[in-house]
Order: structure tokens, then sequence, then C-alpha cells
């Protein structure tokens, strides 16, 4: 993992909620993206977009959220889980489980810079496009460095969300500069 210093946790809008029982995450990624599929107690509201917290009771059919993270270069998905969450180096910084986060001054990405820094070709400012993201969940918590990240829901299971949002991904279609 990596040692915090002046990291700062703020929460992070525009992802819902994982369902605290059992969100069942799942993960995927390539050179250039990620994706975390997980069950939510959510709805899309219509028009607006918004998400509301509501009981999702058919397994079959419950709301699962696709979190896309662009341009990624790292992710950690492990440990701890809610019950040894005071274990992790963000908890004295505001991090809680059950919930989705940036960490500003991120220590992980100043390390991942500092490790890059043997490259001879290597850049500095390259990695301030980067951003540090973490979804905490019941048994696990996921952490990512990318750029961005998008948001979209899915009715199904976490394993159909996770297929519908690869399924959009060519890969031979980065190869031939066709994204």
């Amino acid at each position: 993992m990596y040692t915090v210093t002046e990291d700062t946790v703020h929460a992070l809008d525009g992802i819902p909620q994982c369902e605290p029982g059992a969100p069942l995450p799942m993960v995927a990624a390539d050179e250039e993206r990620t994706l975390v599929t997980y069950c939510a107690r959510t709805t899309d509201t219509g028009d607006r977009g918004e998400w509301d917290s509501v009981p999702v009771s058919n397994v079959a059919d419950d709301a699962v959220i696709i979190v896309t993270f662009t341009s990624s270069c790292a992710h950690l998905f492990g440990p701890p889980n809610d019950e040894a969450f005071a274990g992790h180096p963000l908890y004295a910084k505001g991090l809680r489980p059950y919930s989705a986060a940036e960490v500003r001054t991120s220590s992980w990405i100043r390390s991942l810079e500092r490790m890059n820094a043997v490259h001879p070709s290597h850049r500095p400012e390259s990695f301030r496009r980067y951003r540090h993201f973490i979804l905490a969940f019941h048994d696990t918590t996921f952490e990512c460095v990318a750029e961005s990240f998008d948001v979209q829901l899915h009715r199904g299971t976490p394993l159909s969300a996770l297929i519908a949002g690869l399924s959009k991904f060519d890969p031979l279609a980065w190869r031939h500069g066709e994204r």
C-alpha cells in the first residue's frame, strides 16, 4: 500500500452508495480503463438523472452500478472490510466504509510518480492529470488512480453489468486508433 502524508479525503458525489449487506462488487481492467460493478439500493429518477436510495428486492433485477474509470493506471481491490476499516491508512483522514471518495494530494499518486522517475522519458507533470478514487464496500475496498470516471445504472446482476460494460470496449479498435 502507500504511506499517507498530506492526503485529504473528500466525499465523491455522483457515485451511488453500495448495498450495505452484499454489494457483490466485480472488477475488470485493461491498460486504459477499469470497470467496477456493484449492487446498490438506487433507482434513476428520470429526466434529471439523479439517484435516490430505495430498497431493491429482486436479485435478478437489482439496480447495479457500473463505474468506468478512464485512463486508469493502477488499482487495488481487497482489504480492508468494514469491520477492519479503521486499519486503512486514510481512515484517520476521514475515509469511511460504504462510501465513495476522492483523495486529493494523494500519497499513492506521488509514489507512482516516484516509481516512474527511473524512466528515461519521465515527466513528473504527466501525473498531475490523475485522481485517486476509493469505493468502500462491505467485504472489500476498491481504489483506483485514473483521470476520470463515468457512472451508469444497469438492471440485472453485477456479472451482467460487467459484461454489458465490457461489450463497449474493443481492444483492437484501440490498437488501430479507432477509439
